[in-house]
């Protein structure tokens, strides 16, 4: 496992900044860093428990970012050809919670760095759920006020790894033939539904709602269950094994399957 967490700078034009990062830095700590710098680029992906490293194989993302949008290079060493190896943003095949990790190079790639390009120039993305109301209550789009509200958003919802064990957002947001959408939000006017970046035969619709609708939210049997304010996140309550947070996955699916005829299906990467 690596264990390096330096970050360094690579190039500054006074407006692009190009850093490395290696892969056993907290994630939160950069993002802290990057605000700290006033560098946009990362700030909605604030409060995400995860390392650099981790971060590209998962693409994390939150409230309409996503890693990739800033990722320039990941730097892997392959224990197959025994070689480091870069590959640069396309060739990390990045999608909605996907990457070449998840599934050519999964099992053989160590990740030891990331590069990143973030900007100085003022890029808010406020356009997804509560963000843009608590940052305007906190007085408006800077970058600290951005990563403020998105803590502070999170925290209201998601619990504490530390205190209550999970894997933060457990099931990707299904992404649906837009007549399907339509034809649910005949049923369910308020459904929450958002659009699919180049593709507007597709909508994205939001797990969480679709979970908690089910009758979910706050379901708990035995020793794992459903988280009771965020129905996106699976939660050991304590002494579950794997195998238990498995079963209790395949029901979830499950039962949205049977009540809206839409699949979904984990986010996590099932080793």
């Amino acid at each position: 496992t690596p264990t390096n967490r330096s970050l360094e700078i690579l190039k500054d034009d006074g407006v692009n900044v190009d850093i490395r990062v290696e892969a056993a830095h907290d994630w939160d700590d950069l993002v802290a860093w990057s605000v700290s710098q006033g560098l946009w680029g990362i700030e909605n992906l604030s409060a995400i428990p995860s390392s650099v490293g981790a971060a590209p194989v998962q693409n994390i993302g939150a409230y309409g970012a996503e890693a990739k949008d800033a990722i320039t290079v990941v730097e892997y060493f392959d224990t197959r050809s025994m070689e480091v190896v870069r590959l640069s943003n396309d060739e990390c095949h990045f999608a909605y919670r996907e990457s070449v990790f998840k599934h050519e190079l999964k099992g053989r790639a160590i990740i030891l760095a990331v590069e990143f390009r973030l900007s100085r120039e003022p890029k808010p993305n406020l356009g997804y759920g509560d963000v843009i109301k608590e940052v305007e209550a906190r007085g408006g789009a800077t970058l600290a006020n951005i990563r403020e509200a998105i803590c502070a958003i999170r925290g209201s919802k998601l619990p504490d790894p530390k205190v209550l064990g999970n894997a933060g957002s457990f099931f990707k947001n299904p992404i649906v033939e837009r007549e399907v959408a339509d034809e649910l939000l005949k049923s369910y006017s308020e459904m929450p539904h958002y659009p699919v970046a180049g593709d507007n035969t597709k909508v994205k619709l939001a797990a969480g709602w679709l979970i908690d609708k089910s009758g979910l939210k706050g379901y708990k049997d035995g020793s794992v269950g459903v988280h009771d304010r965020q129905a996106l996140v699976l939660v050991n309550h304590g002494g579950a094994t794997g195998g238990d947070v498995m079963r209790l996955a395949g029901f979830v699916c499950q039962r949205v399957k049977e009540c809206f005829g839409v699949e979904i299906s984990p986010e996590v990467n099932i080793l």
